[in-house]
């Protein structure tokens, strides 16, 4: 017996339109990640100003400085977007905000799986040991790569057959 054929989902709209609804789509994925970083980034800050953090070593303290930094880097990119917008709103730029708050998303998650990496690595690494740290950090790791990744390419390749099906 034959399978039914999966019918590609499709959607009816003008190019104004597809602008508008990636736009709106990548800036609902913004608040999610926004909001991440922005817990992360201020945990980061007031470790610095806790008793114990005299004691940790220079290997910690170096992961600490790379994770803050990360962490920032992270936050003005996801920030970004904002920024960009007001500047370019109401110049009938859509098409080239939609590209531009893309790439500072991509390059914001980046840097905010590193800031968690780096977290996950120092604060093991201090209430634990590091081959624990270690290894929690490349569990994560591998997970945040299948996950952020892997998976969407995987279901991306599926669809590479068919180019008009690739997402706009």
């Amino acid at each position: 017996m034959d399978e039914p054929s999966k019918q590609p989902y499709s959607r009816e709209e003008t190019e104004a339109q597809r602008l508008d609804r990636n736009y709106a789509e990548l800036l609902q994925e913004l608040r999610v990640a926004q909001t991440g970083v922005q817990i992360l980034f201020a945990f980061l800050l007031t470790i610095a100003f806790q008793q114990r953090f005299a004691s940790i070593d220079a290997f910690q303290r170096g992961v600490y400085v790379t994770t803050l930094i990360a962490a920032a880097i992270a936050a003005a990119l996801l920030i970004g977007p904002v920024a960009a917008h007001r500047l370019l709103f109401g110049l009938r730029l859509k098409d080239e905000l939609v590209v531009f708050t893309g790439r500072l998303a991509a390059g914001g998650l980046i840097f905010l799986v590193i800031a968690m990496l780096g977290a996950v690595l120092l604060i093991v690494d201090v209430v634990l040991n590091a081959v624990a740290a270690g290894i929690a950090t490349a569990v994560i790791a591998a997970l945040v790569v299948w996950l952020w990744y892997l998976v969407p390419a995987r279901s991306r390749a599926l669809r590479t057959d068919d180019p008009d099906q690739l997402p706009r």
